[in-house]
């Protein structure tokens, strides 16, 4: 094999590990939700298989004929990369998201081609290998050469091919590439070479047909939009099998959700009447934006929003309009950007069920976020919750070290600890009118009432204040 042969396989099939490491965060979001702890099932599971898959390949090499190996080895690689969309669509549904679901779902579909690529390098290694004398520097040639190819992997796939591919095609062509890569280093045709060119073909024909379980596939999630089959005007955005917003496209003053119900019931009780200047963190449906526009006329409404596809589907096919300003950003930077004193109400919705931005959480944002209000001002925050609700108790802690006014308002029950789902946090410098709040609930029929002061502190207990260096919220998210 030709040194330029040996090192253009090395550097492709190390790049290509890294190439699947990245497309299974996208993969797996649609059922468990971008969070750190997938991030950490995925790394350990394919850290595990690059392992796994080095030993293997470098006894194998030992024990036969390693010319022999790199063909097959591509084939298998490129087969099982092809079958791992289609493995994790067909356990997806049934995953819990605890830590066990995840390392069983990241190993179920990315560690057979971790492990089967990654014993490419040290074949190519053991048929380079002319002499003892040249084995270090051998070794240390392809070692380089293998993380250059997971560098570049990297930094191509998540800074160019994500952003202007779905994650499907990108897998198939990949899977494709090794296929046929290793069919081409086969040193015989035999039946099965001419078997492994067919599966890949009806996998790859098989990934396209099926589509996988998004109508839009964004930066950060999968993306549904549904009509409301009682209501042909409703439609309904689903990130990651979530709920996530309802929007009637011919009333926007139509709110369905219990939790933005309760969001509008604050802000109409606690700003003054006439135009609002509003800020709001996440679009998601951009169902607060629309209601705000048109129920006070002449407000400024900015949306900071990071994910661009989502935008796009809002402007499509939900709430947002032009009179809506969107500034496309990670909201803890573009936040930097709004002017002191400047918001009368500061909405901060960029939750989705365990997909929280930790950084969004912390006494150091909270005290941009009071920057940014005026003094009367008030910031009311959607918080997702279920377990022993850790998660929930520490951000009204850490709300309480920027601000002398927190309320928190849900049902008895979420209070009570009985069940979970949406809080909403309130945080002011002047009193926040929680009685006034529990009025215009109960005048709609809601059921939420306020919690404050002594009775908040109660439902706090221990709970740790959430810091840029101490955030663990992924791991407080609905423990039981």
């Amino acid at each position: 094999m030709s040194p330029v042969l040996a090192r253009s396989l090395v550097f492709f099939t190390s790049a290509s590990v890294l190439v699947i490491e990245i497309l299974a965060a996208r993969l797996l979001a649609p059922y468990l939700g971008v969070s750190l702890e997938v991030f950490t099932g995925i790394i350990g599971v394919i850290l595990a298989g690059i392992s796994l898959g080095a030993w293997l390949g470098g006894r194998s090499a030992d024990r036969t004929v390693p010319n022999r190996l790199p063909g097959p080895l591509l084939m298998a690689g490129g087969l099982t990369a092809l079958a791992s969309p289609l493995i994790i669509d067909a356990i997806g549904p049934t995953l819990r998201i605890d830590a066990v679901s995840i390392v069983f779902a990241a190993a179920a579909g990315f560690f057979a081609p971790a492990a089967i690529l990654s014993a490419v390098p040290p074949v190519i290694v053991k048929i380079q290998l002319d002499s003892l004398d040249e084995t270090g520097r051998v070794v240390g040639t392809y070692s380089a050469i293998g993380t250059a190819g997971a560098i570049l992997g990297t930094f191509v796939t998540g800074f160019v091919l994500i952003a202007a591919f779905p994650t499907r095609p990108i897998v198939v062509v990949l899977g494709a590439a090794l296929t046929v890569t290793g069919v081409a280093m086969s040193l015989t045709r035999s039946s099965w070479t001419v078997m492994s060119v067919a599966a890949a073909g009806v996998l790859g024909f098989a990934l396209i047909a099926s589509g996988g379980p998004c109508e839009y596939e964004t930066t950060y999630h999968c993306a549904i939009v549904e009509e409301d089959p009682a209501n042909p005007s409703g439609r309904t955005l689903i990130l990651d099998r979530l709920h996530n917003s309802y929007v009637d496209l011919e009333d926007p003053t139509y709110l369905e959700f219990r939790y933005i119900k309760l969001i509008a019931d604050i802000m109409e009780t606690e700003s003054a009447d006439g135009p609002l200047e509003v800020v709001s963190i996440g679009g998601g449906g951009f169902t607060m934006p629309g209601y705000i526009e048109h129920t006070r006329p002449r407000s400024t409404n900015t949306v900071l929003e990071i994910d661009s596809k989502l935008v796009e589907i809002g402007s499509n096919d939900l709430a947002l309009t032009d009179a809506i300003n969107v500034i496309l950003e990670d909201a803890r930077i573009s936040l930097r950007g709004v002017g002191a004193d400047s918001a009368d109400v500061v909405i901060g919705d960029a939750y989705s069920g365990a997909s929280v931005p930790w950084h969004l959480t912390t006494v150091e944002y909270m005290s941009e976020i009071e920057r940014v209000l005026a003094p009367a001002g008030t910031y009311v925050m959607n918080v997702i919750d279920y377990g022993n609700l850790e998660f929930v108790r520490s951000q009204a802690l850490t709300l309480r070290q920027v601000f002398p006014e927190v309320a928190l308002f849900a049902p008895d029950s979420y209070l009570a600890g009985e069940t979970g789902g949406n809080f909403i946090l309130v945080a002011a410098n002047d009193e926040i009118g929680v009685g006034r709040i529990e009025e215009r609930i109960a005048s709609r029929g809601g059921s939420e009432r306020g919690i404050q002061d002594t009775e908040l502190t109660r439902f706090i207990g221990e709970a740790q204040v959430l810091t840029d260096d101490f955030a663990p919220v992924d791991q407080m998210l609905g423990r039981p």
